[in-house]
């Protein structure tokens, strides 16, 4: 099995569990917060969905510097917004996984950057595990305490949530 088809069956497995995740964010507490510092749950919920499509961005690009203001933050208003954003986003990765090279991923290198700042710089394969996959995951688990917060029914990642428990 290639690199790449390894990162894309992990892309499709991952995106299932997110999308069950984001299918429960209500919309109408999207301006909640848990605490001054936090995200929103619009904001934090929308990280979620768009870094599905952060492998498609690393393998089509040598760089993305947010100080030239190519990167949009897509336009959600509803909990379906969140779900379309997502799928789309992995489509447009598994596109990108299928068409690189094993080689390219690993030899290649990828820039964040805000101007001359280097935020960070890595492999594209390490870009992709690190900040785009792993990074997923954090927020994702971040995204699952405030909706426990907010009494939301939470769905399994890795198999049964306490909510989905027979109750003794």
């Amino acid at each position: 099995m290639s690199l790449a088809h390894s990162l894309i069956k992990e892309l499709e497995h991952e995106v299932a569990s997110t999308q069950k995740i984001l299918a429960c964010v209500p919309a109408e507490k999207f301006d909640w917060k848990p605490h001054a510092k936090s995200m929103t749950l619009k904001q934090l919920s929308t990280h979620v969905a768009n870094l599905a499509s952060w492998a498609e961005i690393v393998i089509n690009s040598d760089y993305l510097d947010f100080a030239e203001g190519k990167f949009q933050h897509p336009t959600i208003n509803t909990t379906q917004d969140l779900l379309n954003e997502l799928q789309s986003g992995a489509q447009k990765s598994i596109a990108a996984l299928k068409s690189v090279k094993d080689e390219d991923l690993i030899q290649k290198e990828w820039t964040l950057k805000n101007g001359d700042t280097i935020l960070l710089k890595l492999t594209k394969i390490g870009f992709i595990r690190s900040m785009a996959y792993n990074h997923l995951y954090h927020h994702r688990g971040q995204l699952s305490v405030y909706l426990r917060l907010l009494d939301v029914t939470i769905p399994g990642m890795y198999g049964p949530s306490a909510d989905e428990m027979p109750k003794a």
